[in-house]
Order: C-alpha cells, then sequence, then structure tokens
C-alpha cells in the first residue's frame, strides 16, 4: 500500500534547488523593488542605459582638470622660482653630475661656454639633465632666467633676458594710416626718387602734384600712372588707404617748405660780377677752345653752334663749366676763378650770340 502523505522531495538535489531558490529569490525581488522604488533604470540591452551617451557618461572621469589663464597668457615666473620647481632638484645637491649652485668650481668651465650655450642645453637638454629640467611647461625665457639665477650665484654675470614686447596687431583692411601705407608700399620709391617719383619731404618736387589736388592725385595713384604700380603694388590697399598715404606725403612736403624757404632766406646773396670780369676770363682761359672751336667746343659769336646750348639755360650752362663737361676741365681750365666769375664768361659769350 503507498503512503499518500510521502515527500515530493525525491532527491538530495532536488533539495538544494529548493534552499537556493528560497535565497536567491526572495533576494531578487527586494533588490527590484529598491530600485523600483529609488526611481532606478533596468539595464541592459535595449534599454536606455546602453545608449553611447549612457556608456560615456558612465566612462567619464571622477573629476577633470582644465588649465586656463585668466586675462590672457600667464605670467612668466622669476628664476628663482623657476629654481624652485625644477633645477633645485639636481642643482642643490649636485645629484647626477649636475654643478652645485653657489660653488663657482663647479661653474666656471660651464660659464666659459657662454650664456647661449649654457641656456641652449637647459632648454633642449644635455646628458643627465632633461629638457626644461623636466618641466615641458616652461617657457624658454623662464628656463634662461633660471640659468641666469644659478650662474650669477656661482661667479657669473649675465644679464637676465629681456621678454620681446608684443608685436602690435597687424591693421585691418581699410584701417592702415597713410604713415603705414607709405612705409608699406610707397616708400620703396618715393623715399628715394627711384623712376622719377617725388621725393618723401622734396617740397619743390610735391609743390606741383599738390597744385594738381588730392583728388586727382589719389584717382591716379588708385590706378597708377606712369612708372607706379596700382595702388602702390599692394592691391589689398582700400581707396581709403591711398588716399591717406597721399595727403601723408603731402603734409610732409609742406613741413619742409619753411625749411626751404628759411634756408634760402639765410643764405647768402651771390657776389655780383660785372660784365667786364666775364669778357677778362674769356680772354684769359675760355677762348683758347672757344675761338676756334677746339675739342667740339661751340665757336664765339656762332649762332649754329649755340642754339642748343641756350635751350638748357644758363644755371645748366654754368654748372657744366663748373664740374666739367666732355673735353672741357673743371672751371675751363681755370681753377682759381669764382663760381660767380665763370657765371659772367658764360653770360658775355651767351650775348654774343643773341
Amino acid at each position: 500500500m503507498s503512503d499518500q502523505h510521502s515527500s515530493p522531495i525525491k532527491t538530495p538535489q532536488q533539495l538544494i534547488t529548493i534552499v537556493v531558490l528560497a535565497f536567491v529569490v526572495p533576494v531578487l525581488i527586494i533588490v527590484l523593488l529598491v530600485k523600483y522604488v529609488a526611481g532606478g533604470k533596468l539595464e541592459g540591452a535595449g534599454t536606455a542605459s546602453m545608449t553611447p551617451e549612457a556608456i560615456a557618461d558612465r566612462l567619464r572621469p571622477v573629476g577633470t582638470v582644465v588649465l586656463a589663464e585668466a586675462g590672457g597668457a600667464r605670467a612668466l615666473q622669476s628664476g628663482e622660482a623657476v629654481y624652485q620647481l625644477a633645477c633645485g632638484a639636481c642643482h642643490t645637491a649636485g645629484v647626477a653630475g649636475a654643478p652645485k649652485t653657489g660653488d663657482a668650481g663647479q661653474w666656471s668651465a660651464r660659464l666659459a661656454q657662454g650664456y647661449d650655450t649654457l641656456v641652449k642645453h637647459a632648454v633642449e637638454g644635455f646628458k643627465g639633465m632633461p629638457p626644461k629640467g623636466g618641466n615641458a611647461d616652461l617657457d624658454p625665457i623662464e628656463v634662461a632666467r633660471a640659468v641666469v639665477y644659478m650662474a650669477n650665484r656661482s661667479g657669473g654675470k649675465f644679464k637676465e633676458p629681456e621678454v620681446a614686447a608684443p608685436k602690435p596687431a597687424a591693421a585691418k583692411f581699410g584701417e592702415r594710416s597713410g604713415e603705414q601705407v607709405v612705409a608699406a608700399a610707397c616708400g620703396k620709391c618715393h623715399d628715394t626718387g627711384q623712376g622719377g617719383a617725388p621725393k618723401l619731404g622734396d617740397w619743390t618736387a610735391w609743390k606741383p602734384r599738390v597744385e594738381m589736388g588730392l583728388a586727382k592725385l589719389t584717382e591716379a595713384a588708385i590706378k597708377g600712372h606712369g612708372g607706379m604700380p596700382a595702388r602702390g603694388g599692394m592691391a589689398e590697399l582700400s581707396d581709403a588707404e591711398v588716399r591717406r598715404a597721399i595727403e601723408h606725403m603731402f603734409n610732409v612736403g609742406k613741413q619742409s617748405a619753411p625749411a626751404l624757404a628759411a634756408a634760402a632766406a639765410a643764405a647768402p646773396a651771390a657776389a655780383k660780377v660785372d660784365a667786364a670780369a666775364g669778357k677778362k676770363l674769356y680772354d684769359s682761359a675760355c677762348m683758347a677752345c672757344h675761338a676756334t672751336g677746339v675739342a667740339g667746343a661751340p665757336k664765339f659769336g656762332d649762332k649754329t653752334a649755340w642754339a642748343s646750348r641756350l635751350q638748357t639755360g644758363l644755371d645748366a650752362l654754368t654748372a657744366s663749366v663748373i664740374k666739367g663737361k666732355g673735353a672741357m676741365p673743371p672751371k675751363g681750365a681755370a681753377p682759381t676763378a669764382t663760381d660767380a666769375e665763370l657765371r659772367a664768361a658764360v653770360e658775355y659769350m651767351i650775348a654774343a650770340v643773341k
């Protein structure tokens, strides 16, 4: 007769399974209830926890460090500060053969190499010394200051390097001043008068151009004129910048005008020489060639030979006599004659063909 109240557990394995489930199932139920109450999200394939954004958020470091300088570039540290930060670790005690700071004997050979070599070694690294003393963030100027700090405490007399002033920002299109445009473009010709350009500050050369008017000259400068390229060779110049350059050159010329006038007023009046002095000089020197036309000299009284000379003017002819021209020696072989006397001799010969 079978036992109607026999246990459903037939084997030990079934017993173990039931015991495990009796512990695991309640624990799982409790965990799920806690996550539900706390608002947690289930994780697993297909859930929001597996999106790229969620994964990246879980992988993000606990904290991040952001290096930034308030108000622009950071201030460069002093040589002493850099020494304490990087160099002192070896140079204070002479670690790994580093010359000890303050030991003139150890530093003498290094100092003899010179400032540039020592700084180069410190910046680039040398033998056992790493570049920039192992601190790659240091500016070369800071490294140089540290070198000077150590060297000068060890018998050196180096001057601390100066920091170059920041370059001014380049002017934007259309904003350059007349002086800037002249320096960048126009000055290449106007400083020297190259190609017939009126020299900057030469009021005599600029006066007729000023009389043409600013608008007309500006238009010619924009389009190009004669040997002058359009916009002075700088195509990026605006019309306003070209105009400012013309105004600047006008004003420089005007500033020189009073000086020219004052110089002319202060110059002593040329000594006047009468016609008799001119004839006397001609008879004693000039007639040796001009009486007979020797070596191509225009003969005295020959209107045809003198016609082309007369077109150059009295001043040009006198200058040629003073300096000499062709076969004619300076001062027409009358070295003791004054410029005024030579001019009078030229006037005497010109009068004979008029």
